[in-house]
């Protein structure tokens, strides 16, 4: 059984609430990362009640719903003014929106057909009981779709802070070995997972970080540090992370992992 993760669920809730008025601005890559999951999607997995598990501001529950031909959506998300960014974009009766936890769905066994989840469950505390949950869920032909972080990503964040001090300023994503194992043991089958790397470009370390905080990302895990990051600390972490490259823009890497699996 897959450990679990040391995240803050209370933290995740509030800096998702919190970027959702700035969410849609700077989640280019979100969406990039979104509409890739949907186009190697079958018509099949477009039919019956479609389960979109962290919903965000909506962009992927749109997307489903002109696809579908407007099937049976349900869109849940831990953070209820995320939620609420949804609802006003769409309303209509095909649509069903809840705030919970894709650890504990406040839905019946057997009631989802498919269900999709873009870049949300590294946000999971115990990757294990999450898929279990979803399984529950699912129908018997059901299917699961999802998008997430991989343990790669901002890893030129992570080394440059780790030069400066042993508290954790980036989050841990799990890794593709870990999340294979997680459905296998849930009891998942025909799993297909593909792993591909993003490295855009930001005019600086604060850019990126602003980035960060403007979607909800940043650092959320237990182990950070609950006091304000000195001046000193953070402008050493910039140089080391610039110092890095050679060009006037800095990378940053963010990995990709999708997954598709039968139940």
């Amino acid at each position: 059984m897959l450990a679990e993760s040391h995240l803050d669920k209370k933290n995740i809730r509030q800096a998702f609430a919190k970027a959702a008025h700035s969410y849609d601005a700077m989640a280019a890559l979100q969406r990039q990362v979104g509409h890739d999951l949907l186009s190697e999607v079958s018509a099949k997995d477009l039919t019956g009640t479609i389960l979109d598990v962290g919903c965000g501001t909506g962009f992927l529950t749109g997307e489903l719903l002109a696809l579908s031909g407007y099937q049976q959506i349900i869109a849940l998300d831990l953070a209820f003014p995320m939620v609420e960014a949804t609802r006003a974009k769409y309303r209509m009766e095909k649509l069903t929106y809840l705030c919970a936890d894709a650890e504990n769905l406040p839905l019946q066994a057997n009631s989802v057909d498919t269900l999709f989840s873009n870049v949300a469950l590294q946000w999971c505390q115990n990757l294990s009981a999450v898929f279990e949950e979803m399984k529950r869920v699912l129908k018997p032909t059901g299917s699961l779709i999802f998008s997430t972080f991989g343990s790669q990503t901002l890893h030129e964040l992570k080394t440059a802070w780790a030069n400066v001090d042993r508290f954790s300023h980036v989050n841990e994503f799990y890794n593709t070995a870990q999340i294979y194992d997680a459905l296998k043991y849930a009891g998942y089958k025909n799993i297909i997972i593909t792993e591909k790397i993003h490295r855009p470009y930001y005019a600086s370390v604060i850019a990126l970080m602003r980035e960060l905080k403007g979607i909800g990302a940043h650092n959320v895990m237990a182990g950070r540090n609950h006091n304000m990051t000195g001046k000193s600390k953070m402008q050493a972490m910039i140089h080391h992370y610039e110092s890095l490259h050679s060009s006037h823009k800095i990378p940053a890497t963010f990995e990709i992992i999708k997954v598709s699996a039968k139940i």
